[in-house]
């Protein structure tokens, strides 16, 4: 929950010659009040426009959210879905997670789907259980299609905003573990074109350690892509 539009604006504007030569997928997932600005500004450039979240139902009586078809109406392209924020402030569950992938791509839309744990359950052994259920469950029936174009990030929510990251063969470790879920049920061909990103204090100083490693493909950046020249640190990171 930051930025105005005007500086959403800037943002923008600051960050596109930063990462205008990067082979890499740069997303932005601002507010919806930010949603609007950022796409105009973002015409023409390499940078992809997505919202931090989104409701199952296309329309009706869900007075103060937004639907899928709303997002795609103004050129929105991708939907953060279950960001452990979500899950503990506002009781997303790994059923309404999966309602609204569901709806994401009903409505032409490709979700970015987290899953992570807790301290405590990490504490209690209990972290690779927990994140290859919430894998499970959120893709429940999805065609291999659909799943194959789902990004998942792995976002440890003892990691988040906290400045600490799980170390690189930790992060790498987990993700291998909800790959190779994802293959159980879909098999290699489907997991190994999943994109799956580590998310949790990603940061210009860590993000090469992260990117390098076997199964990591990327990065859910939070506090660091509030700032353009650290954020385009770690796009362009070598």
């Amino acid at each position: 929950m930051n930025m105005l539009p005007n500086e959403a604006i800037e943002f923008v504007q600051n960050l596109e010659p930063k990462v205008k030569d990067t082979k890499n997928e740069v997303i932005l997932c601002v507010p919806y009040t930010d949603l609007f600005y950022v796409l105009l500004n973002a015409q023409g450039t390499n940078i992809k426009v997505g919202a931090q979240n989104m409701h199952f139902e296309e329309s009706g009586a869900y007075t103060g959210e937004i639907s899928g078809k709303m997002l795609k109406s103004i050129g929105v392209e991708y939907v953060i879905i279950g960001h452990s924020e979500r899950r503990q402030y506002f009781a997303e569950t790994d059923e309404s997670v999966n309602k609204k992938i569901k709806a994401a791509f009903a409505n032409g839309l490709k979700p970015i789907v987290c899953v992570g744990e807790t301290l405590e359950e990490r504490e209690e052994g209990k972290a690779i259980d927990v994140i290859t259920r919430q894998t499970r469950l959120a893709l429940e029936g999805l065609d291999k299609d659909l799943v194959k174009n789902t990004i998942i990030a792995y976002e440890p929510i003892w990691a988040i905003g906290t400045g600490k990251t799980a170390t690189s063969d930790d992060a790498n470790e987990s993700i291998k573990k909800i790959r190779e879920e994802i293959s159980k049920i879909y098999g290699n061909d489907i997991a190994e074109c999943v994109i799956i990103q580590y998310g949790g204090s990603v940061k210009s100083t860590n993000a090469k350690e992260l990117f390098t490693k076997s199964d990591i493909d990327g990065g859910l950046v939070g506090g660091a892509s509030l700032n353009a020249e650290e954020f385009a640190k770690i796009v362009n990171y070598e």
